[in-house]
């Protein structure tokens, strides 16, 4: 489970995160929403520990990851992985060698991460001959997939996507969505979420809603429609374009 707790982030005078609260259960598919520059991105990269809170805690399986050096930091986000939102691959490198990356920086020959490689692609199912492709000669549907393939190398116990479907058609989102969910079922997965998509609340186990620094609401996403929570309903019927107002 990862816990945060009391989690503040300011910079200079301007808090985002203010005393935020929130549980993700483990194993589960929990998509976080809110409006635009709420800072549910500053959010996943405080709990994957690319940026520092201000003060509060986050706890990956008892362990408070604020707490600790950057040795043990290291080896215990060992069990994350990161799906960034515009596939962030590498140009100048093949899909393989995209995919596998973090085992070839690690001394692994190629010999043995290229059945890993393959592996981790027919788990997103993308044919083999994507190969030796460049990510120019990718569809973004494609390159979002070989992303998530990178994310998996590591074999994690959580991964952390932000705006996975961003750019991609409704069609194609909507593929992304069911891959997100057959992984998170198939490998006992942690996923958390960040969207803008209702589409996915059809995939997911939990909502939060991040309003004004804080989880205004969390709850099952199976119920989400007849949820009176009036940020939630604001949100997700879209019948306001006016700021949310408080309870």
């Amino acid at each position: 489970m990862i816990s945060i707790r009391n989690l503040t982030k300011a910079f200079g005078n301007r808090t985002i995160t203010d005393n935020l609260n929130l549980d993700i259960p483990k194993g589960k598919m929990t998509i976080i929403i809110g409006r635009s520059g709420e800072g549910k991105s500053l959010l996943l990269k405080q709990i994957i520990g690319l940026v520092k809170p201000t003060s509060g805690s986050i706890f990956i399986d008892n362990i408070d990851i604020t707490k600790i050096s950057e040795n043990q930091l290291y080896d215990q986000l060992k069990k994350c992985g990161y799906v960034f939102q515009f596939a962030a691959l590498l140009d100048s490198l093949t899909v393989w060698e995209n995919i596998g990356i973090t085992l070839l920086n690690n001394g692994i020959p190629k010999e043995k991460v290229l059945p890993i490689v393959k592996e981790k692609l027919n788990l997103v199912h993308l044919p083999e001959s994507t190969l030796y492709k460049y990510p120019s000669e990718l569809s973004g549907g494609m390159a979002k997939r070989v992303g998530l393939a990178r994310t998996l190398i590591t074999n994690p116990e959580i991964i952390l996507y932000d705006e996975p479907t961003t750019g991609l058609d409704p069609l194609t989102e909507r593929r992304i969505h069911e891959l997100m969910y057959d992984m998170q079922q198939q490998l006992q997965i942690t996923s958390v979420v960040i969207t803008h998509s209702i589409d996915l609340f059809q995939h997911a186990d939990y909502v939060a809603f991040l309003h004004k620094g804080r989880i205004q609401y969390f709850g099952p996403a199976k119920t989400i429609w007849e949820c009176d929570n009036p940020y939630i309903y604001q949100f997700i019927r879209r019948e306001s374009e006016g700021p949310i107002q408080p309870d």
